[in-house]
């Protein structure tokens, strides 16, 4: 179906209650994503410069990083920006923009962490292997799975979106996703039909995940070593993955049950959580947890002082 509609700009409800306090909201929102960006490019940077941490496990720790900098660089400056406007709108094209990044974001989230597990399977459960399996060639074949899977396939369901005619330019949201496909007069088979395979392409990544740690757990309970590999390792990434899962969840709920008889403040939090935890949560757990980085973190700091000094 050719889109024919001439709805060229969508108008965002989601800040309608923040017009009195919108400085407040600003200064705020402008810190947040201040301090994920440094705690991202922190770890990040740190990776990189030491050579030491070059192993696949802090690889993919980096490339998880880079995730979250890319998916809130797709929501926070247009947040921003629309504290500081009496009209919250978003051009046709900007939208769908802002679709595929948060969307691809959410989905190479997925296929990070469950590259991330395998990594953590290999080395728990067939350590002797561990160096032959997880070799240079395959550890960049995993990425580019990692994140050419996720930009190709929210690319085709962008397009998919876009061949839809819209019958409406309000979205109730503080930032664009589905509720595109809200508006829209009829949702044509094809797009319901990918939408269904992309949800069960998840579902399988979220059942390998459990099948690898359930592995792993086995592993652990017979050797005392494995079990002090798990806690210093596989700890953080389940802490990651289980925080991820609980604001995609929370995401999901909003999306399918959300109502007009909720707060909006209420509504707001269920939206954004995804995109405010993980960024944040992830690079200082495990900062905080691998003690790798931990050191390196605060050998870098105390080298500072004493240059300033």
């Amino acid at each position: 179906m050719e889109n024919s509609t001439r709805v060229t700009m969508f108008t965002l409800s989601g800040l309608n209650e923040t017009r009195t306090n919108k400085n407040i909201y600003f200064a705020f929102t402008l810190l947040l994503y201040l301090l994920m960006v440094i705690v991202n490019l922190t770890l990040i940077a740190t990776i990189i410069i030491e050579k030491t941490l070059h192993d696949p496990m802090y690889i993919l720790l980096c490339n998880l990083c880079v995730n979250g900098l890319y998916g809130t660089a797709g929501f926070y400056p247009k947040l921003l920006s629309d504290f500081l406007c009496d009209s919250h709108v978003i051009s046709y094209v900007g939208c769908l923009t802002q679709s595929y990044v948060i969307y691809s974001s959410v989905m190479c989230e997925i296929t990070i962490l469950t590259v991330m597990a395998y990594d953590r399977y290999v080395a728990i459960c067939r350590p002797l292997q561990y160096h032959s399996v997880m070799t240079p060639p395959t550890v960049g074949k995993l990425l580019l799975f990692a994140w050419g899977y996720p930009f190709c396939s929210i690319f085709i369901s962008i397009y998919l979106t876009y061949r839809l005619t819209l019958c409406g330019s309000h979205i109730d949201k503080l930032y664009c996703d589905v509720s595109v496909v809200t508006v829209s007069c009829s949702a044509t088979i094809l797009s319901r039909g990918y939408g269904f395979i992309l949800i069960i392409a998840q579902f399988a990544q979220v059942f390998f995940i459990i099948y690898t740690y359930t592995q792993i757990v086995r592993a652990c309970l017979k050797s005392i070593e494995q079990r002090s590999k798990f806690m210093q390792t596989c700890l953080p990434h389940m802490m990651a993955l289980i925080n991820f899962s609980i604001s995609a969840f929370i995401d999901a709920m909003y999306s399918k049950y959300s109502s007009e008889t909720l707060p909006q403040s209420l509504r707001n939090i269920m939206a954004v959580e995804y995109l405010v935890i993980p960024p944040l949560f992830n690079p200082l757990v495990y900062g905080l947890k691998l003690h790798q980085i931990r050191r390196r973190v605060f050998r870098a700091c105390a080298r500072d002082k004493v240059t300033q000094m």
